[in-house]
């Protein structure tokens, strides 16, 4: 569970609050109209109407008390960038905003985002699946009960095979890639030792994902 703060409640903020809600997060939603966050106090911990390209309004937030912040709002690229780096200058630990091009990424990114995600491209539910857990580096969802995940490894894995660990019949998912900084490589051999740092693309149903995740 983290604690979230969600600023511009469109459709994509919808869509966002309610999955990261489903996933247990606590969420503080911001919107500059009373009509766009009244259907979604439901499942935000807490609620409040402002225009958060003003600093005084931020700072009323605790902007770091929060692990997130998401900047959702669409339609406006002006208002995005101001208010990423207002928050990035109030502390916030880590920024998430929108993009629409790869362009306005750049200066989103430059200017205090941690990270960028393209709504038009991007499942509401992969970001919450991604960032409601500190060990899923990165998700894509097959089914309601199968994904692909990027997970890291565990303790006792470095220096054993997969042969060794019997990896498919001990922990019931499948390794589709080893990834070692930014190389992937696909569908490794049996005989392959892992190495601490890597981290591993697997496929399996989420259950099993989590078993896993709980042993980190």
């Amino acid at each position: 569970m983290k604690s979230v703060l969600m600023i511009g409640m469109g459709k994509y903020g919808h869509l966002l609050c309610r999955d990261m809600a489903e996933l247990g997060n606590e969420i503080m939603i911001v919107d500059q109209k009373e009509e766009s966050i009244e259907d979604l106090l439901p499942l935000a911990t807490s609620a409040q109407i402002g225009d958060c390209t003003n600093v005084e309004v931020l700072k009323s937030l605790g902007i770091q008390n929060f692990d997130i912040c998401f900047v959702c709002l669409s339609g406006s690229f002006q208002n995005s960038l101001e208010i990423t780096s207002l928050l990035k200058e109030l502390g916030a630990k880590y920024i998430v905003s929108n993009a629409e091009r790869d362009i306005q990424a750049k200066f989103l990114l430059r200017n205090g985002a941690d990270e960028v995600v393209y709504p038009d491209r991007d499942m509401a539910e992969r970001v919450a699946k991604k960032f409601s857990s500190d060990h899923v580096f990165d998700y894509v969802e097959l089914t309601d009960d199968y994904g692909i995940y990027e997970i890291p490894l565990l303790r006792e894995w470095p220096g054993k095979s997969i042969r060794e660990l019997d990896f498919r019949a001990r922990y019931q998912v499948s390794i589709l890639g080893i990834k070692t900084g930014e190389e992937l490589s696909l569908l490794p051999p049996a005989d392959h030792i892992f190495q601490k740092e890597q981290h591993l693309m697997v496929i399996g149903k989420k259950k099993d994902v989590d078993k896993i995740l709980h042993k980190i």
